[in-house]
């Protein structure tokens, strides 16, 4: 009986292979993402990726493909073959926002890819430069409303999350601000550290060690919920503007086409990742809020973001111009 007890500790030694799935082929595999490395799709890419790897037996690289605010590197999966060979970790932008803006890009979302899982939702963060005289949205409305036109908001680009929370703002307020997009969120943030622009809208991972540092001043998160990474910070519906919500997320797609059995091993093996304490800690440092669903529901999450970012560019007569 001992070589049986040997086999038996050799197989829970060979972990990777208890989770390799048949419907899954045997071949190196990538993960695109349509950003610089660096940023908080990237990241949550190559935490997918090694674990992946590790569960499936085979390499699952991050292919960064910037460009064109993501359309590069989505274009790029929407054309690739359905074999679970090339996937797209994305973000809001190129998936729900540039096609309201542009409805000539060679994709569409909608058609064109494949809602594996969504993963995460990432609040922005109310911020303006200490030299603002408000500590509060109200402060900041009432500020906005006696000098009319004398603020400035940056983003990182035309169409990006960070824009469009800015949008809806002005929207429900009534406040006319000048919007000053940048080449990504990094740059934006540096300058209303420096006062050369008032607000932001800013994603808690890029803007929080600025409001640690005193270098911004937050006034609020765009969920519904508050924050887990700033508890203390309340919701910009909280402080006086009722249902107002704006977010960012992040999520796994790949080409359409992708067939039943790849979908599900990745939907189950992603949501099994994320939800590691090592692993969901790490996003909650990231200020991501996990909310892995079915590709079902993600499809639903979709079609429902698309239809309300193209009322918010509609209402708010955004262009690319």
């Amino acid at each position: 009986m001992r070589w049986i007890r040997i086999l038996v500790g050799l197989a829970c030694l060979a972990a990777p292979s208890a989770w390799a799935d048949d419907a899954y082929p045997a071949r190196p595999a990538r993960i695109v993402v349509a950003f610089p490395a660096g940023g908080s799709v990237d990241i949550l890419a190559r935490l997918v990726g090694q674990e992946l790897t590790r569960r499936l037996g085979q390499p699952f690289t991050v292919d960064n493909r910037s460009g064109a605010g993501g359309s590069v590197g989505t274009d790029f999966v929407a054309k690739s073959a359905p074999d679970g060979l090339t996937l797209l970790m994305a973000g809001a932008g190129p998936i729900v926002t540039i096609p309201a803006l542009n409805p000539s890009l060679p994709y569409d979302p909608s058609r064109d890819l494949a809602p594996v899982t969504l993963i995460a939702l990432q609040p922005n963060m109310l911020v303006v430069t200490p030299s603002l005289p408000v500590r509060t949205v109200q402060e900041l409305i009432t500020y906005g409303r006696t000098h009319p036109g004398g603020l400035s908001y940056a983003t990182a680009g035309i169409g990006s999350s960070q824009h469009l929370a800015a949008e809806v703002f002005a929207l429900r307020t009534g406040l006319r601000m000048t919007h000053v997009p940048y080449r990504g969120g990094a740059p934006g943030l540096s300058d209303v550290m420096a006062g050369q622009v008032q607000i932001m809208f800013d994603t808690i991972p890029t803007a929080l060690q600025a409001v640690r540092g005193g270098q911004v001043r937050a006034l609020a998160v765009t969920t519904l919920s508050r924050s887990p990474a700033m508890p203390d910070l309340p919701t910009v519906a909280e402080a006086g503007i009722p249902d107002f919500e704006s977010r960012a997320w992040l999520g796994l797609l790949g080409p359409r086409g992708l067939p039943p059995g790849i979908v599900a091993t990745l939907d189950r093996h992603v949501r099994e990742i994320v939800e590691m304490t090592e692993i969901s800690a790490r996003l909650l440092d990231l200020g991501l809020e996990v909310v892995p669903s079915t590709p079902a529901t993600f499809r639903t999450f979709l079609d429902r973001e698309i239809a309300n970012n193209r009322a918010v560019v509609a209402a708010a007569r955004i262009t690319l111009n």
